[in-house]
């Protein structure tokens, strides 16, 4: 009889697409955000994935995919990131000849915002999308001209010998650091007198960052590269408070 498909043998130590999840709202003592991080072997391909009360950014952190939305596909680059939208299922592929990582942050959303798709190589050339800061450059990667409920991301390249500048909180948002290059250190405390979350940080951490907490980065001996990701209010804090882009103020609450 035509047609008919032969069988396939599947070994055990195959490859396959996996996701890890690294911390949920509960676990990451947050309100909103939830991570994870997909591993896409070359030449293999996904099932469908939904969250059906949470958008989504994934950061194409290693390697390229191709990520396909309800019947679109979008070539995801080194640092490009990808909106989804609540309740949209995707899949994901890898027709490259390496491995692909992507790092994946959700929020809880009841509005469903279109797919958007912002390429660093074209980010990285928009000075309206950068701000330029002592010794780091911060790139906005899904701003607030983007739709979503509650999302909004980037990334912060340090140059060696940095640190964060003023130290700031927030009162209406909670972010994640996750770490793609380098290594250094990072504070999180509510006071300075009750300042005891000092952790050196390498490529694959990831520190949460809950309400009212003041979170300071420092780079050492090379470059450090973070993702950042905020669920809550819609804002980066030096476009809501100029006195940050300074570098000269004292402590900032937003």
């Amino acid at each position: 009889m035509s047609g008919i498909k032969p069988a396939r043998l599947i070994r055990a130590q195959d490859e396959g697409v996996s996701f890890r999840q690294r911390f949920t709202p509960q676990s990451g003592n947050l309100t909103f955000l939830s991570c994870g991080e997909f591993t896409v072997p070359a030449g293999s391909s996904s099932q469908g994935f939904c969250l059906p009360r949470s958008e989504s950014l994934l950061f194409q952190w290693e390697g390229t995919s191709q990520v396909t939305v309800e019947g679109h596909e979008f070539l995801l680059e080194h640092l490009d990131t990808l909106y989804i939208p609540v309740g949209a299922e995707f899949t994901l592929a890898n027709r490259g000849g390496e491995s692909a990582r992507l790092a994946q942050c959700s929020a809880p959303a009841s509005i469903a915002h279109p797919v958007h798709h912002s390429r660093f190589l074209d980010i990285s050339k928009r000075e309206d999308r950068i701000r330029r800061l002592k010794g780091k450059d911060v790139f906005l990667m899904f701003d607030v001209a983007e739709a979503a409920d509650r999302l909004v991301a980037g990334y912060t390249f340090f140059l060696p010998q940095q640190r964060s500048w003023p130290p700031h909180n927030h009162t209406d948002q909670e972010e994640v650091y996750i770490f793609i290059e380098g290594n250094g250190a990072m504070e999180v405390y509510e006071n300075e007198e009750s300042l005891s979350f000092v952790h050196s940080v390498n490529r694959g951490d990831m520190v949460t960052i809950p309400f009212l907490n003041y979170h300071p980065v420092f780079s050492q001996a090379e470059p450090v590269h973070f993702i950042w990701c905020i669920a809550g209010q819609r804002y980066w804090v030096g476009d809501k408070n100029k006195a940050f882009m300074g570098g000269d103020s004292g402590r900032i609450t937003t």
